[in-house]
C-alpha cells in the first residue's frame, strides 16, 4: 500500500511515536482495517482504505507525565485545526486525512468537549467507545507499534454503530467493513473468540447486533454469536 494519504497517515503515527504519546492511544475507525492485515496474515484478508478519518481513542485518565502540542507535533504537514465552538472540541484537518481524538462519553446528553491538557486538546465525546478497549492487540506498521481494538471487538462495535447510523451509505459501509472481519476471524477459527466477546457485552447490545445481522440476512453469523 504506497499512496499519499497511507504516507501521511504513517507520518503522523511516526510522530506521535516520537512523541512518546502513541503508546498511550488506541486508534480506532476505518484505519484499523488495513492495518489488520498483520493480525489477519495466515488468512484470506482484503484490505482497503475510503476514509479521510483517522481517530485515536484517548483512554482515561491518560497517565503520562508527556505533554506535547499537537498542532506543533504536526507542524508541515499541512493540517489545519478546526474548532467546535468556543470551547468545543478539535478536529485537524488536510485534504486527505482528518485527525480526531475521542473520549468514552459518560452519563446521558452530556456529550461536551473533554479537555486533554497533555495534548493541548479538546477530545470528543462518544457512546460505546469503551467497548473497543476490552482486548487490544499490538500490530507493526512500517516499523512502528500501534495499539488497536481486537479485530471481533472492533467488528461487534461496528455493527452496534451501523445501526444509528442516518445515512445509508454508511450504514452499508460499517455492515459490509465488520462482515469482512467477522468471515475473516472464522476462517482464522476464532469462532469461540468472537462469541466470548459478544456475550460480554450487555444483552441490550447483543440484542442489537443480532437484529442487525437478521436484517441484512445474515443468519449464519447470528448462529456463531449465539
Amino acid at each position: 500500500m504506497e499512496n499519499s494519504q497511507y504516507k501521511l497517515c504513517t507520518e503522523v503515527l511516526k510522530r506521535l511515536d516520537g512523541s512518546g504519546i502513541l503508546k498511550h492511544l488506541v486508534l480506532i475507525g476505518s484505519w484499523c482495517v488495513p492495518f489488520y492485515k498483520e493480525y489477519f496474515s495466515d488468512v484470506e484478508y482484503s484490505t482497503s482504505i475510503t476514509t479521510r478519518d483517522l481517530d485515536f481513542f484517548v483512554p482515561l485518565p491518560l497517565v503520562t507525565k508527556n505533554k506535547i502540542d499537537i498542532e506543533k507535533l504536526l507542524d508541515g504537514l499541512g493540517f489545519v485545526i478546526d474548532f467546535k465552538g468556543s470551547d468545543g472540541y478539535i478536529k485537524l484537518y488536510h485534504p486527505e486525512l482528518i485527525l480526531e481524538f475521542l473520549v468514552t462519553e459518560k452519563g446521558v446528553g452530556l456529550n461536551k468537549p473533554y479537555k486533554l491538557d497533555q495534548l493541548g486538546i479538546n477530545a470528543q465525546p462518544l457512546r460505546f467507545l469503551n467497548l473497543l478497549t476490552a482486548k487490544l492487540i499490538n500490530v507493526m506498521v512500517e516499523g512502528i507499534r500501534i495499539n488497536l481494538p481486537h479485530p471481533a471487538l472492533f467488528a461487534l462495535h461496528k455493527l452496534i454503530v451501523s445501526d444509528r447510523r442516518i445515512k445509508k451509505d454508511k450504514k452499508v459501509k460499517d455492515l459490509d467493513t465488520a462482515i469482512r472481519i467477522i468471515r475473516a476471524l472464522l476462517d482464522k477459527g476464532e469462532a469461540n473468540k468472537l462469541k466470548f466477546f459478544f456475550m460480554g457485552f450487555t444483552p441490550k447490545l447483543r440484542n442489537r447486533i443480532t437484529a442487525v445481522l437478521k436484517d441484512d440476512g445474515q443468519l449464519d453469523l447470528v448462529d456463531v454469536l449465539i
